[in-house]
């Protein structure tokens, strides 16, 4: 069933994952809202399938607060609530397309009759076209086809959160777009959630929402007009682009701050602005002879 009360289906406060000495994800905050499909966008190594494992409840070392359909993400509510798709496809190579969602369904939901294990195997088969590879060995099948197999085991008993980490990899232009018409018709027709991850800029117009992600962080979460309207771009290409060179720019500022170090208030030129032997002596201090004029030089300067 799905939620329709004004919490949204995924909820992050200051999440962070740290491995090996690394942070991964870096005190992310943001919300997926109820039948939208958001699109999580970055380049290779940002954190993306990171971030999806830790909503579909598979990532260790997570902190802070993570929420997901009001439950913290990986609790046992959520196995039958969630459906998750890995980049590399979980498929059983010596079984069919069909076995393989057979096999899955019967997991998932032990209690279904035979009867309704395959017509829910079939209606996903034909959600993802794969109705004529359905008696097919899957280790014999195309990378594309082989995920797409992945798809349907995770569209198995409409799930109310779908957690796609680059579905649309090897596929060509024609599927990519029925794909991204599937992910449009659940979330409109059935309410379903749907996090999308992709590199490829151009797939970010498909989304009705966007998180974009850099070095384990969120760059920006809004929409795509929004996006482009902020950064005055006329692609979502080009507003990423430049959220990450000011931020590069806002990285080396700060560099460029913290190599100067503190500046003395009270400075000599020499750092020791406590010490009177290390200050200048005035000149001119001979008999007859006013002495010289001494000016101490500003914070951080040097006398003039």
């Amino acid at each position: 069933m799905m939620n329709n009360s004004g919490e949204p289906a995924v909820r992050a406060r200051g999440l962070r994952v740290v491995r090996g000495g690394r942070t991964v994800l870096d005190s992310l905050d943001f919300d997926l809202h109820h039948g939208q499909v958001t699109g999580l966008l970055g380049p290779s190594g940002c954190g993306k399938s990171t971030l999806m494992r830790a909503i579909a409840g598979t990532q260790a070392r997570v902190s802070g607060t993570l929420d997901v359909l009001g439950s913290p993400a990986g609790t046992a509510p959520l196995r039958s609530r969630v459906g998750y798709v890995t980049q590399a496809p979980s498929i059983y190579d010596d079984l069919s397309a069909r076995q393989n969602l057979d096999y899955y369904a019967s997991v998932l939901d032990p209690v279904l009759s035979r009867a309704e294990r395959a017509d829910q195997v079939a209606r996903a088969l034909a959600e993802v076209d794969l109705e004529d590879h359905a008696e097919q060995l899957t280790g014999n099948l195309s990378g594309g086809q082989r995920s797409r197999v992945s798809l349907a085991i995770a569209l198995l008993g409409s799930p109310e959160l779908l957690v796609l980490d680059e579905p649309t990899v090897g596929l060509d232009p024609v599927l990519r777009r029925d794909l991204w018409n599937l992910f449009h018709r659940l979330a409109d027709e059935r309410g379903t959630t749907l996090l999308v991850s992709s590199h490829v800029m151009d797939e970010a117009e498909r989304c009705r929402r966007l998180l974009l992600m850099r070095a384990g962080r969120v760059l920006a979460d809004d929409t795509p007009e929004e996006l482009r309207r902020r950064t005055g771009s006329a692609t979502v290409e080009d507003a990423f682009l430049r959220l990450v060179d000011a931020e590069r720019e806002a990285e080396k500022e700060a560099e460029r701050n913290t190599a100067k170090g503190p500046r003395n208030e009270k400075g000599t030129g020499d750092g020791n602005p406590g010490n009177p032997a290390a200050r200048p002596a005035a000149r001119g201090n001979e008999p007859g002879k006013d002495p010289a004029p001494h000016r101490t030089p500003d914070a951080g300067g040097t006398a003039q």
